[in-house]
């Protein structure tokens, strides 16, 4: 089930440990993906805190809630773009998304192949997603205190494994949020050392995996013969037709 707008808003934006991991999370993103001019960048569930540094650059930015969870007006001080959606329903048209981020969106719906086949839809070509979830073998999917305590967590092949049923390519992954999810000041004062100490031992886990996949597209069919020859074989001229009879011989 969703979370709450209200309970989300409350712990990236008014915690110490939901700003930390704000912050580590955004970072990774757009390191990923740098801002480009004249993008269509959209987050599904709760990703808003992840766009911000797309709105200067970006040609549009949109942020989905689904319904179950709520709508916030965002960003702060600016004109609203978020806009309240169904899981199986996303007021976007097909194939306009540039960039896609997936926050607070995938492991908590109770229709996680709808969410996949409106990514799918929404996804333009040579667009990407981002799918961003607790990871299984991390430390924040064992605690309530945090948003990505609730829901499904996944492993990478987990994960990989429902993107491929649902038209997606993966193309890399990683994980964040090495430090653990305590409010306590050592461990949010050296945060940003244990992000950069995970990034260089990959064997360590993060609590949250990302997965960039791309869209699957098919080469249309077409029946018939393509190609046309254009200086046919005359090897077999003449098989199959009868023996011309031999002239009469003059006596």
């Amino acid at each position: 089930m969703h979370l709450d707008v209200l309970d989300l808003r409350n712990f990236y934006y008014r915690t110490q440990l939901g700003r930390v991991a704000q912050r580590a999370i955004r970072d990774q993103v757009v390191r990923l993906w740098p801002p480009k001019q004249g993008e269509t960048v959209v987050g599904f569930g709760f990703a808003v805190p992840l766009l911000r540094p797309y709105l200067p650059e970006a040609r549009r930015v949109i942020g989905l809630m689904p319904g179950p969870q709520g709508v916030m007006p965002w960003p702060a001080g600016m004109e609203n773009v978020s806009v309240l959606c169904e899981d199986t329903a996303w007021p976007v048209p097909t194939g306009l998304v540039d960039r896609l981020v997936l926050m607070h969106g995938l492991e908590t719906s109770e229709n996680p192949s709808s969410v996949l086949e409106e990514a799918h839809r929404v996804l333009g070509p040579g667009g990407r997603a981002l799918f961003i979830v607790p990871n299984r073998g991390g430390l924040w999917s064992r605690r309530d205190e945090t948003p990505f305590g609730y829901g499904r967590p996944y492993s990478v092949a987990q994960l990989e494994a429902q993107l491929k049923r649902h038209g997606f390519t993966p193309e890399r992954n990683c994980s964040v949020l090495f430090a653990p999810p305590l409010s306590t000041r050592f461990w949010l004062r050296s945060a940003d050392f244990w992000e950069g100490f995970g990034r260089k031992m990959p064997w360590l886990a993060g609590g949250v995996l990302m997965v960039e996949a791309s869209k699957q597209v098919y080469a249309p069919t077409q029946g018939g013969l393509r190609a046309a020859v254009k200086k046919p074989l005359r090897v077999l001229e003449g098989v199959g037709q009868g023996a011309a009879e031999p002239a009469l011989s003059r006596e």
